[in-house]
């Protein structure tokens, strides 16, 4: 095989999408797995919609994902010289040919073939010979369109890697307009004369571009190339097997930074999205790149699943080191009004609940009363604090002034505590929860005070006996 090279070709007409961040996921895994090339080329020849904010947005959300391409980004508009060398060289060699005919023009004749039951579709009538055996006089002052000269009998096909053999007959393609009365290049051309100047030897896209195929690869042969390998990714879905949609995931990539999912995860997540390896459901990006081939991606739809993307999240957390874990809450804290150096250790803090949150956000909420004293009301605290459990509370106070901070000095004397006022263990732990985390919901309390610090703990036991 000759050294590959895939791209990933995204308009930034808005954010970047999971559907079109898993077809970047793919384009790069490939290029990685046969030492390729992956390129990426921004299509912003919609200058209407295109932005600067969405080309930003979309090399971010590859950056975050950790999806560096070696090549680009390339934009298609500092190309229109280029394109339009083409489009005048193909207009010489007779490979395409300029069409006056009306947009009104154009909708009659389409209305007649529909009620006649055929297929609508643009006759040709501008072609050269036409034009002569029907005596066509271009209009004066109308720019026309340019439009390619489409073969007129067989088919083309071509063996897709993820769909299989697919074909069409050339009868059911009309002459396409590859240039706008303005000059402007059409997409299906620019899409050719990019992939050819690119060297661009497999195309991964998902696969509403399937009917756009035929005509591209027509284009490649009349300008004398063979086309490149074609693999449509099917599309994915919402939970509910719906289109995806806003209500479930087709939202900016970045939107699942803002919600706490690690970029490890997420490259996870979409790459189980159709494809599988195995049973390895957890892994990373440089296992996958290993991994990686278009022969493994499924030809069906694949849905999203939120409680998958959880659990991939939670799992990549729980994998990571201290430190490392620690570095990436840091931002989450500071976001939700923290200060990380108040308090312990973020990545103390992050082993501590990454057991019992789902993603960096929701560890952030949970982590509050590590680096703020919690303010816990009179009712809840009344409901926790009893007096047969107060007693008990003041002792171990006392105890905490000179006891080994360890988790196995204050597991121990938590347990005698409660066995001197004939507590059970949960009639002390609970108040001291309340009092010290806010909450009677915490991991286990020896390891939740020994990182909140002794002066902090009882300084926040005696704030909640006073009140």
């Amino acid at each position: 095989m000759s050294v590959v090279r895939t791209r990933f070709a995204p308009s930034p007409t808005g954010f970047l999408h999971l559907g079109g961040a898993r077809t970047a996921l793919f384009s790069w895994a490939y290029a990685r797995r046969h030492g390729g090339t992956f390129v990426l080329r921004i299509e912003d020849t919609d200058v209407a919609r295109s932005t600067p904010e969405a080309v930003r947005a979309i090399l971010d959300a590859m950056a975050w994902l950790g999806l560096g391409y070696d090549e680009g980004p390339h934009y298609q508009m500092r190309r229109m010289d280029r394109y339009r060398a083409v489009i005048a060289d193909m207009l010489a060699r007779g490979l395409a040919y300029h069409c006056w005919m009306s947009t009104a023009e154009l909708d009659e004749l389409r209305s007649r073939q529909m009620a006649a039951g055929e297929k609508p579709r643009y006759d040709g009538r501008w072609r050269p010979e036409n034009v002569a055996a029907r005596g066509l006089v271009p209009p004066e002052g109308v720019a026309p369109v340019v439009r390619f000269r489409n073969p007129d009998g067989g088919v083309v096909a071509w063996d897709d890697r993820v769909k299989g053999p697919i074909e069409f007959a050339n009868a059911e393609l009309d002459d396409l307009v590859i240039a706008r009365p303005d000059g402007t290049p059409t997409y299906n051309f620019c899409v050719v004369v990019d992939d050819l100047d690119m060297r661009i030897t497999h195309v991964i896209r998902g696969d509403d571009h399937v009917n756009n195929t035929p005509r591209q690869i027509n284009i490649f042969r009349a300008l004398g190339h063979e086309p490149p390998v074609f693999a449509h990714v099917p599309t994915v879905l919402g939970e509910d097997g719906q289109k995806l949609s806003k209500r479930h995931g087709a939202v900016s990539v970045m939107e699942y930074e803002a919600a706490g999912y690690l970029p490890e995860a997420m490259v996870n997540f979409l790459a189980r999205l159709g494809w599988a390896h195995g049973d390895d459901e957890v892994f990373g990006s440089r296992e996958f790149a290993a991994w990686f081939d278009l022969d493994a991606i499924s030809p069906s739809p694949s849905r999203f699943n939120t409680d998958k993307l959880h659990w991939v999240n939670q799992e990549h957390m729980k994998r990571m080191g201290a430190s490392e874990l620690g570095a990436r809450l840091v931002p989450y804290l500071e976001r939700a009004g923290l200060d990380p150096a108040a308090g312990p250790d973020p990545g103390e803090v992050a082993l501590l609940l990454r057991d019992r949150v789902r993603t960096l956000v929701e560890m952030a909420d949970a982590a509050h009363y590590f680096y703020t004293a919690p303010h816990p009301s009179r009712e809840r605290i009344a409901e926790h604090l009893t007096e047969a459990s107060r007693p008990a509370v003041k002792g171990i106070a006392d105890a905490f002034a000179d006891l080994p901070w360890t988790r196995e000095a204050i597991g121990e004397r938590l347990k005698s505590e409660a066995k001197k006022h004939g507590l059970k263990p949960p009639q002390l732990f609970m108040p001291l929860r309340v009092l010290v985390a806010g909450t009677p919901q915490t991991p286990s309390l020896d390891a939740v005070l020994v990182l909140i610090g002794r002066d902090a703990v009882r300084a926040r036991i005696a704030a909640g006996l006073a009140n």
